[in-house]
């Protein structure tokens, strides 16, 4: 898919805001807080549902508004003439004061849900966050694994969706059995969903760690390690007596974590910072190849200021790949891009 154009109304920054990209590369430019970071947020969100920064959906909504769209037009990139509308309807909880659906969506008008809507535009992001994912906390790996396949897989949308809500319920029934004294059997429902979600995201995300440990590796002998907490009766069975006193389910997918190493050491603890750069270059080069052999199309590229955190060495590694796919950079300053950007395509400068 192409990405024609984007309309930000109430979204951030931006009372209103029309974009129109290139079908090849763009490329925006301008200071820190010029809204450079939530143009790609905004298209993130029309790939994952989601955004890669905000913790509530409100955040994403203009301060003082209670509403906000994210409307873009987008068409086949073999079929220019094939256009799809995508919206994305951002409130607080609250229009007119009247009660209000947080997040809605739209295709050509019609609403969906998030697992029909997901998977319409497919996008790699790289930000320079990303560098964190090695050193931080696994719920930020997680959270990685999910953003990339929510949009190849919907059976794994559709599991994701009904794996958080089981574990949700399931958190709940624990509380009460500890509190109250309610039977253990009225887990046995939400057990067998678990069981069987679970073990599909499982599978799909230990598919997804094959495929980035097998693509090629021009940086260093980068290795992914899936730390998977599988669930099963057995694995629920022998932490059961934990579980009823923490109220809380300890096994499953939501405890999976990932481990980057380069041949035998663990970047986490022994990489250097410029080690770790490379590994999560390796991987977002790795993801990008998935996405496209998976799907069968090249996904939305998008690199948020990351010519400033490579050296120049590994940014014409990053510009051999610019033009393959079409491409969204933001910078700060264009000293950081390699030379000649100016005939990759389009380039928008914004300011504060």
């Amino acid at each position: 898919m192409v990405l024609s154009n984007i309309d930000l109304i109430n979204f951030r920054s931006y009372k209103k805001r029309l974009i129109q990209f290139d079908p090849h590369t763009t490329v925006i430019i301008g200071p820190n807080t010029a809204g450079k970071t939530n143009v790609l947020e905004a298209i993130f969100l029309l790939s994952t549902g989601k955004s890669f920064r905000a913790d509530q959906t409100l955040e994403m909504v203009k301060e003082g508004k209670e509403m906000a769209t994210v409307t873009a037009k987008i068409s086949d990139s073999k079929n220019r003439s094939e256009e799809k509308k995508l919206e994305v309807r951002l409130t607080t909880g609250e229009v007119a004061e009247q009660k209000a659906p947080i997040k809605r969506f739209l295709v050509n008008g019609i609403p969906r849900r998030s697992i029909d809507f997901i998977g319409n535009l497919r996008s790699v992001l790289f930000w320079p966050e990303d560098l964190e994912l090695i050193t931080d906390s696994p719920s930020l790996r997680r959270r990685y694994l999910d953003f990339v396949l929510v949009q190849v897989d919907r059976e794994y949308r559709r599991s994701l969706a009904s794996y958080e809500k089981g574990i949700r319920q399931r958190n709940r029934l624990l509380e009460r059995i500890r509190d109250e004294g309610i039977s253990h059997n009225q887990l046995i429902f939400w057990d067998q969903l678990l069981i069987k979600t679970g073990n599909y995201l499982t599978d799909k995300r230990m598919q997804f760690i094959d495929a980035i440990n097998a693509n090629v590796k021009p940086f260093g002998d980068f290795v992914i390690f899936y730390d998977k907490s599988v669930i099963s009766e057995n694995r629920l069975e022998q932490y059961k007596n934990e579980e009823m006193l923490s109220a809380t389910t300890l096994v499953g997918p939501h405890r999976d974590d990932l481990q980057f190493f380069e041949k035998s050491r663990d970047l986490s603890k022994y990489g250097s910072r410029g080690e770790q750069r490379l590994a999560i270059l390796w991987l977002k080069l790795a993801e990008l190849a998935y996405v496209e052999k998976d799907t069968n199309e090249m996904p939305l590229l998008l690199l948020d200021d990351i010519f400033s955190e490579l050296d120049h060495e590994h940014r014409k590694e990053i510009s051999k790949i610019i033009g393959r796919q079409q491409t969204i950079i933001t910078t700060t300053d264009m000293h950081f891009l390699p030379k000649g950007y100016e005939k990759w395509g389009e380039v928008i400068e914004l300011s504060k």
